[in-house]
């Protein structure tokens, strides 16, 4: 059987090449038969980098500011003139000194991905394609506008470049699905905080709206990493699906179209999940090859009830299988790669599991 391992990554505990791996080194110990690829993927979140330098290019570090007052070292992808920029790299949660606060998701701001992207202008670019997700800042993307010189100059600099905005969260900037009601929570921010990271975005709105002359805060994806979206929008950047910009580059097609089974996961196997999120995507494009999908995931809180129209044949839990959450992310790769053998043991039991 073929198998082809592609999972995001588990939140802050893997990445996805490390998940990768562990699922990879599991199954094969469970289905020494197997003959097992690994291919990681990312729907623009924490490890887009990661996983497109796997398909070649230069990478690049960079000092730049951090989300609150301490720099961090970013990397970026250079190749054949385009810069692949991850937003987490400047701005993800996993950058805090700790578990994010109301204080901290006030103030995090996306300076460092404006920076970030004036090393790629300086390069000489012609394409910069943002990723997008896993940030802890909800300031509109005020931060990076900010580091490009302010809203006109960051216009000027980035005219005749063509910018890509890499999500596949379909969130607005404001208001009830906006970026800090669905995603404020999340980043430590309670329901006062909320309310004051909305008003800002609202205030932010309009300036970019004023000067743009577009809606831009109600773009499907304005609200994608805290709302740096609505402003990549405002600079003229196109929006694309994170997970086929990585699918392209890492020749996603033609691996599902040989496989015969394909396993993927996630940090919280969820409702949002089935939104359109890597996990279900690459379910439906496997389906198109009838090609079952097999998840991980840290946490799983839905059944088959929830997913069995899907081409998912089962979902499992690293906690369950670890029998706590903490040992499940203190362990991850330990647990994980135990997981996937002793799911690769007792696969051909499952429901129309391939022999």
């Amino acid at each position: 059987m073929r198998v082809i391992v592609a999972p995001d990554s588990f939140g802050e505990t893997l990445t996805a090449v490390a998940a990768a791996e562990s699922i990879s080194a599991g199954w094969r110990r469970g289905r020494p038969g197997d003959d097992v690829v690994t291919a990681p993927q990312s729907d623009g979140g924490p490890g887009f980098v990661d996983v497109l330098a796997t398909a070649g290019g230069a990478v690049r570090s960079a000092r730049v500011s951090g989300p609150l007052t301490s720099s961090v070292d970013a990397q970026w992808l250079f190749d054949s003139g385009t810069a692949y920029i991850e937003s987490a790299q400047a701005v993800g949660l996993g950058l805090l000194e700790g578990p994010p606060t109301r204080e901290s998701a006030l103030a995090a701001h996306s300076r460092g991905v404006g920076e970030l992207i004036a090393l790629a202008l300086d390069a000489g670019v012609r394409t910069i394609v943002v990723g997008l997700g896993g940030s802890c800042c909800t300031d509109g993307g005020r931060g990076l506008v900010e580091a490009l010189g302010g809203l006109e100059a960051a216009t000027a600099a980035t005219e005749g470049v063509r910018l890509v905005a890499a999500t596949d969260v379909e969130h607005v900037l404001l208001g009830e699905h906006g970026a800090a009601a669905v995603f404020g929570p999340q980043k430590g921010a309670d329901a006062a905080a909320v309310a004051v990271l909305e008003a800002r975005n609202a205030t932010w709105a309009e300036q970019l709206e004023s000067v743009t002359g577009q809606r831009v805060s109600e773009f499907p994806g304005a609200g994608a990493a805290g709302g740096i979206g609505a402003a990549l929008f405002a600079l003229g950047a196109q929006r694309r699906s994170g997970a086929d910009v990585v699918a392209e580059r890492t020749g996603q097609a033609a691996l599902l179209a040989s496989a015969d089974l394909v396993i993927t996961g996630e940090g919280k196997f969820d409702h949002q999940s089935l939104r359109g999120k890597l996990v279900t995507a690459l379910a439906s494009a496997g389906a198109a090859h009838s090609v079952p999908t097999l998840v991980f995931a840290g946490q799983v809180t839905l059944d088959e009830t929830n997913y069995g129209s899907t081409s998912i044949a089962a979902a499992k839990s690293v906690t369950e299988f670890a029998g706590s959450v903490d040992r499940a992310m203190k362990e991850a790769s330990a647990c994980l790669e135990g997981l996937a053998e002793h799911t690769a043991r007792e696969w051909n039991i499952w429901r129309g599991g391939p022999s």
